[in-house]
């Protein structure tokens, strides 16, 4: 808790998105009188938030300023228009966003981890924080997702003297707080990428593909801002940048060239465009109970690890999070180790939500091309026999426009058959919308079943009618699906 003369009346608009529900939390458990309102509170962040001391109010409405709060804080999906974000700004109350809030009230204190990247951030973010947990470091984060190693996907860093890194030679490092960099636009009256306010000391850097296109129309302006994070890193600052992304070689390069900061990482095969990865991983086997890999450290061999995450972009999110913590936070290897293997995932990723008659149902919110493939492609691995259903609802801005449409129709090589829900966004103009019709008649004329189904019903039929014991079932949004997981489960059943 802070001292009682820093404490406030703080109000959250849009309090119940994961990220801004958790900075929510985080502020109660540093002391404040927190409220927050959104247009519905449903599970899981709803009834979480009541949990963890936020007062919700329903909907957008003046009254929820009155009496006015001390600080307003507006989550980045408010308009403009919205009555509480402009009634604060046009009152004179005092506003921010959630980067500002993070940046006044914890991140000054701590040594940001930062992961950014368009894929695997979630998963990366609360790995890395249980690996720092579980070798005694107690660090503090945000994470947008729910981590199955900790109660709740928040924590206030711990305030201590810092710790000086293993060489000895480098500047004191504060106690740790790992969070999620969203390159995303920060608040309507902020349009700059969140990450740049995160003060990152350390940054994980795990993959760069055009994404956000709502945001950064084109690609150059979308490597602009992971340029601008690089660039930012203090003298003491390390890189971890996966060395098979070109993207990833391409802004570093361009932003920091040959700085003793970057570390690379990589897997045993992987193209790495000439850069000398300092992390390998040797894979040894994939199977059900997850991978075994070798792990090299500067070339030298650090030992066996096995990692219970599925496919090899998770391998690669566990090299990258091992990295970070044992080169930018000085955790033993040896102490890692045994940390990787308790790791027990995050909500929403790859998460086995039931077996109802012996078929597997996944929860996953890959929604980005490469994010399904390599998702697929990690469940394949994991459940070799059956068939594999994916079902997959086109929401995000990216994903409803036609950006991707070729990507659309190459990323479901693993899948035994698939069913498209309708666009999630039905204000776009037809010229960039995604054409779902023609991506399944091109992989009907590639020999692939494929289906576009008018509705989540319609959908669950389909199911109940295809599945058997022994299949699995991938359910892929980055939204709530129209509750089709938990209908799923009860139709199986």
């Amino acid at each position: 808790m802070i001292p009682e003369a820093r404490l406030m009346k703080i109000h959250v608009v849009a309090v119940a998105g994961t990220g801004m529900g958790a900075l929510a939390g985080l502020l109660v458990e540093l002391g404040h009188e927190v409220t927050g309102s959104d247009v519905a509170f449903d599970p899981p962040i709803g009834p979480a938030l009541v949990e963890w001391g936020v007062k919700t109010r329903r909907g957008f409405d003046t009254a929820h300023l009155s009496p006015a709060p001390d600080l307003v804080v507006v989550g980045n999906v408010c308009r403009p228009n919205n009555v509480e974000a402009r009634a604060a700004i046009d009152g004179g109350l005092e506003y921010t966003h959630i980067a500002g809030a993070l940046d006044r009230f914890v991140l000054q204190g701590a040594s940001p981890l930062v992961v950014a990247g368009t894929h695997g951030k979630t998963t990366t973010t609360s790995l890395s924080a249980w690996l720092l947990e579980a070798t005694g470091y107690q660090p503090g984060f945000l994470i947008g997702g729910l981590p199955k190693n900790f109660p709740r996907g928040f924590r206030a860093p711990r305030r201590e003297p810092e710790r000086r890194l293993p060489t000895g030679d480098k500047p004191l490092r504060r106690p740790p707080f790992v969070l999620e960099g969203d390159e995303y636009d920060t608040a309507f009256f902020e349009k700059t990428a969140k990450f740049l306010h995160y003060r990152a000391e350390v940054v994980i850097l795990t993959s760069i593909e055009h994404d956000h296109i709502d945001i950064y129309p084109e690609l150059e302006q979308y490597l602009a801002a992971f340029r601008q994070l690089l660039q930012r890193l203090p003298e003491n600052g390390l890189l971890i940048a996966n060395a098979a992304d070109p993207l990833v070689r391409r802004v570093v390069d361009e932003a920091l060239g040959d700085d003793a900061r970057v570390a690379w990482y990589a897997l045993d095969g992987d193209d790495t465009g000439g850069k000398p990865p300092h992390w390998l991983a040797a894979p040894a086997i994939f199977a059900a109970e997850g991978t075994t890999f070798d792990l090299y450290a500067g070339g030298v061999l650090a030992g066996r690890f096995v990692s219970p995450l599925p496919g090899h972009h998770n391998l690669r999110n566990a090299v990258a999070a091992l990295g970070a913590c044992a080169q930018g936070y000085g955790a033993k290897l040896k102490d890692l180790g045994p940390a990787l293997a308790r790791f027990a995932g995050v909500r929403r990723r790859q998460d086995l939500i039931g077996a109802p008659r012996g078929i597997s149902v996944y929860d996953d919110f890959a929604h980005h091309p490469t994010a399904v493939r390599e998702t697929l492609r990690a469940l394949r691995q994991k459940h070799p026999s059956g068939k594999l259903f994916a079902v997959f609802e086109p929401r995000s801005a990216t994903a409803c426009r036609n950006l991707h449409q070729h990507e659309y129709v190459e990323c479901w090589n693993d899948a035994d058959e698939v069913l498209f829900a309708p666009l999630g966004r039905d204000n776009l103009p037809e010229s960039e919308r995604l054409d779902l019709a023609a991506v399944v008649t091109e992989l009907g004329q590639r020999g692939r079943a494929a289906r576009q189904l008018p509705s989540v019903e319609a959908i669950l039929d389909a199911l109940c009618i295809v599945a058997a014991p022994g299949d699995t079932i991938a359910l892929l949004s980055n939204g709530a699906f129209g509750g089709i997981h938990a209908k799923l489960l009860a139709r199986l059943a």
